[in-house]
């Protein structure tokens, strides 16, 4: 493949997966704010929402490469729209999604786990 028709389904798949990941991060911190009185919870409530995305980025991960390319966001944010075999659409639609819910799983974790250590070190601290 020519690298300028990867360019176009790479960069539409990471902000398809990214409006997802943005909009889940607003809500996160929406529930955390008004937790704000009592840090303790506010951080298990991070903790556990970030962690519930990160299983989430990774279960549409593993589901990523059969998910029919013509239904997903990436695919429809593509204008225009390459001419690739059905085939081929597939697999680098679904390979472009893959990579990037996992990399923003990833990036869940380590922001679960953050959130955790903070909330642990604040409970041995007060």
């Amino acid at each position: 493949m020519e690298p300028e028709r990867l360019d176009p389904i790479e960069k539409a798949a990471e902000l398809s997966v990214l409006r997802g990941v943005g909009f889940a991060t607003l809500a996160i911190g929406c529930a955390c704010l008004g937790l704000a009185a009592y840090p303790e919870l506010a951080l298990a409530v991070a903790a556990g929402s970030s962690l519930l995305m990160a299983a989430v980025l990774e279960l549409k991960a593993r589901l990523a490469p059969t998910r029919p390319y013509k239904r997903t966001e990436a695919w429809l944010l593509l204008d225009p729209r390459p001419r690739l075999p059905p085939p081929v659409a597939q697999r680098l639609v679904g390979a472009a999604l893959e990579r990037h819910f996992r990399r923003y799983a990833r990036r869940a974790l380590e922001a679960a786990i953050g959130f955790w250590m903070i909330g642990l070190a604040l409970r041995f601290l007060t």
